[in-house]
């Protein structure tokens, strides 16, 4: 698919966020992008050149939509990227990348702390059902990943910062190894976001984002992205996984996050700020076993971190308390200001703990087998959030 020419290549993120993508509307004049909610589009007069699997042309809503291609060009800019291709959630994205990637016999290397749908692919689905080798591999251990990559290795995924631990993983340093034993390399960029972190620039083949977390930023869209420079990569990707097996987005869930990321570089520096001054309050607060936070010096990736990670370290805090699931679950119950629900990235603050019993918890580092909570840090007054914290912390004799 032919791409526009981003006219604020080289402008600060906050400028591409708000105007790359945008236009004035040619049957009105407005200037917001309207909502296409059709799912056909008149064709040619001659239809001797169509290609009914092709992205080229606008035809029927799962080749692509309007409210998706000018999403792709905002997402893409945000990556300083040549393309990007928007999907229906960061799960279809992640999949549609390894599908388009992969064969069987292949060889794929992954985090052994990662997103559970990449856990449960790599774990179960890709090896059981169509034969790739996965390998999971501790990845902030460099001499570990030197260890079992090999040449002819086709993947090294890695996330960073990785959910749920916030382990921090030198993604230029991996993507040398990977390169050198000729294979590609993917980063789930989700934990820090594009205005902290552009894996492109430090090495990575691919990046993927759910944009339902900070890029969309008000928890009531779904959506996914790969980003790349690979064109002819991205293709495929849009031929076999989009067009073929039926990932798109609709155009509403677009229309809903291309709204949201005008204001995500202002809304990542306020999450920035308060993430790091609540994290360093509940690091000195007692029965809080442990704090895991990129910004934190005590976060055994933090000098790393502090090199590619450039404007901040995120908005999701991992911490421990000293006690059981039950009264784990009690702690978030309590909670006034901050909502006690999965996922991450929205304006209000999410809290989740992490079970001991969950089945990778013998994955992590032993630190996180006990009382641990996943954070993730709102637009809410930092201080209320702190007050919340410590009063619900009281209330179960924390």
């Amino acid at each position: 698919m032919a791409k526009k020419e981003n006219k604020y290549k080289g402008y600060d993120i906050t400028t591409q966020a708000i105007h790359t993508g945008t236009d004035y509307d040619e049957g009105t004049g407005a200037v917001r992008r309207p909502l296409h909610m059709a799912n056909s589009y008149k064709l040619p007069d001659d239809l001797s050149q169509v290609n009914y699997s092709s992205t080229d042309l606008l035809m029927y809503s799962r080749n692509g939509n309007p409210n998706q291609h000018w999403l792709e060009e905002k997402v893409a800019a945000l990556h300083d990227a040549d393309d990007a291709i928007v999907l229906g959630s960061g799960v279809a994205a992640l999949h549609a990348l390894f599908w388009t990637l992969l064969k069987s016999g292949d060889r794929v290397i992954y985090p052994n702390v990662s997103y559970m749908a990449v856990y449960r692919m790599f774990h179960e689905l890709f090896n059981r059902k169509f034969g790739v080798e996965t390998i999971m591999v501790d990845m902030t251990d460099l001499d570990a990943v030197k260890q079992v990559i090999t040449p002819g290795t086709r993947l090294v995924h890695i996330e960073t910062p990785d959910n749920p631990t916030n382990g921090v993983t030198d993604i230029e340093a991996i993507a040398k190894i990977a390169h050198e034993n000729g294979a590609l390399v993917s980063v789930d960029n989700t934990f820090a976001s594009p205005f902290n972190q552009k894996p492109l620039e430090l090495g990575a083949d691919f990046v993927v984002e759910s944009l339902t977390k900070f890029i969309n930023g008000h928890g009531d869209a779904q959506g996914g992205a790969i980003i790349s420079n690979d064109l002819e990569a991205m293709d495929r990707i849009r031929y076999e996984a989009q067009v073929n097996v039926g990932s798109v987005i609709s155009p509403f869930n677009a229309w809903q996050i291309f709204r949201g990321s005008v204001t995500f570089p202002l809304r990542m520096q306020r999450i920035n700020e308060s993430s790091q001054k609540i994290a360093e309050w509940l690091e000195q607060r007692e029965n809080v076993t442990f704090v895991s936070y990129p910004g934190l010096p005590s976060n055994p990736g933090h000098e790393l971190a502090k090199r590619q990670m450039k404007n901040g370290y995120g908005g999701v805090i991992s911490f421990g308390v000293n006690t059981d699931d039950k009264t784990v679950e009690r702690f978030c119950a309590a909670l006034k200001v901050v909502t006690f629900a999965v996922s991450l990235g929205h304006d209000e603050s999410l809290i989740f703990p992490q079970p001991s019993y969950d089945e990778r918890i013998n994955l992590y580092p032993e630190k996180f087998r006990k009382g641990f909570i996943r954070f993730s840090v709102g637009l809410e007054d930092p201080d209320d959030i702190i007050a919340d914290l410590d009063q619900a912390l009281k209330s179960v004799g924390l």
